[in-house]
């Protein structure tokens, strides 16, 4: 039953109502409301859902910040996440915004709906929303799952997501790929090298960055990345041209293939493009390049798939931009 009592301060003036619900089998549950209206509602409330079985405790949503479950999260559930650093980044984004004050279980989709407006209004782009978002829902979930906040819901499945542009189809169109490689051959060999293994691999920056001699095997024209994006071992055959590139490269001391990191890789291919004279051409775009010249030699989707490490189909569509003059070849 629910018991409502008027709540006074040290001077003896009333300052609201006090509720206690006690249901055996149930934790008896207090809250302080400043009417009595309020203090009814919440009552019945609770009462109805320890009648139908269905209560959960609400005392730690009620009493916990959003701020105090990021600088939790940074330090019980980040540190094992491969790519610490970016998600370091956008919880520290949510600890400034007013947000983070709020009891968590007060946060209403409404509420994120409106920090994805103010996003907006700063110019983030719609990826940048999304992945900030992702973030936020999964301590939502850590806290409902492991952190006793059972009663809360998760206020980021109630809104509506940006919707991401269509993906990019860049790929290298007449004598490009030429003027690319020459413009990489003037820049360094490194540079030069670096490009042709990613338009013959479909490797990621990171991974060609990082690529170790212990992996590579000439002999069975394999290279084996250890740690890749998806966190999963991957072997990466090596066609005739890869192998070429790699056999006559010297052996470092320090074992690595390459003595450059993935930020300078970025910037050299920027200024090759631009001394090539070619436009809107990323780094990444070589990865797209490759994996739809994987189709076009005639891999199928899982062949392609053990190449690239994308997961999924969906995944792998995104990267694949078959050109329509070539489709059209093959249906003769």
């Amino acid at each position: 039953m629910a018991s409502i009592t008027p709540s006074y301060d040290r001077e003896g003036e009333h300052i609201g109502w006090k509720v206690s619900v006690r249901k055996k089998g149930f934790p008896s549950q207090y809250q302080t409301f400043r009417t009595r209206k309020e203090a009814e509602a919440w009552a019945v409330i609770i009462e109805s859902e320890m009648t139908r079985g269905v209560w959960r405790d609400r005392s730690e949503s009620e009493s916990t910040t959003l701020k105090e479950c990021i600088e939790r999260y940074l330090s019980e559930v980040t540190p094992h996440k491969k790519n610490q650093h970016p998600e370091e980044l956008k919880l520290q984004q949510w600890l400034r915004r007013p947000i983070s004050k709020r009891f968590m279980a007060s946060i209403r989709g409404k509420d994120v709906a409106d920090v994805i407006k103010d996003m907006e209004s700063e110019g983030k782009s719609k990826n940048t929303i999304r992945l900030h978002l992702a973030v936020l829902s999964h301590l939502f979930k850590v806290a409902k799952t492991e952190w006793g906040m059972e009663a809360i819901s998760n206020p980021c499945e109630a809104v509506r997501k940006p919707r991401l542009p269509q993906g990019r189809d860049r790929r290298l169109v007449d004598n490009e790929e030429t003027r690319l490689l020459d413009a990489c051959r003037d820049e360094n060999p490194d540079i030069l090298y670096i490009v042709r293994i990613a338009i013959e691999t479909a490797m990621r920056r990171s991974e060609i960055c990082g690529l170790q001699w212990e992996n590579v095997n000439l002999a069975r024209r394999v290279a084996m990345l250890p740690d890749t994006k998806n966190g999963t071992v991957r072997r990466v055959p090596l066609s005739s041209d890869a192998l070429e590139v790699l056999s006559a490269l010297p052996r470092r001391i320090d074992g690595l293939v390459w003595d450059v990191n993935a930020d300078t890789v970025t910037r050299a291919f920027k200024r090759c493009c631009k001394r090539a004279g070619i436009e809107d051409l990323r780094f990444h775009d070589l990865r797209h390049e490759a994996t739809s010249r994987l189709f076009e030699k005639g891999l199928n989707p899982m062949q392609v798939a053990a190449i690239t490490g994308h997961k999924t189909l969906q995944m792998l569509k995104r990267y694949t931009h078959l050109k329509a003059e070539d489709l059209a070849k093959l249906l003769g």
